[in-house]
């Protein structure tokens, strides 16, 4: 339960973080390569096509990150011998 309560928790986080990324690659995009602006060309590149495939790979990768981290079993104590619970006088 925890995993995939974590695993939620991480897919909204990484498509939000991963959506921003796309958006700051999309403005990279079209400086370097001088995509037009003519009739909002440059803009709707950015925002339909970088931020999503951004906020995808950013949903699946934070996902996936988190519920590894919560699935991890950590490891038990180690138990209690008999001679360490009653001593011997």
């Amino acid at each position: 339960m925890k995993a995939a309560g974590l695993g939620c928790l991480g897919f909204v986080l990484g498509a939000i973080i991963g959506g921003v990324i796309g958006i700051v690659l999309g403005f990279v995009w079209i400086n370097v390569f001088n995509t037009s602006d003519f009739e909002g060309y440059s803009g709707m590149l950015v925002f339909f096509t970088f931020m999503p495939i951004g906020a995808i790979l950013g949903g699946i990768l934070g996902a996936v990150a988190l519920a590894a981290i919560a699935s991890r079993v950590e490891p038990a104590p180690p138990l209690a011998s008999s001679e360490t619970k009653n001593p011997p006088d």
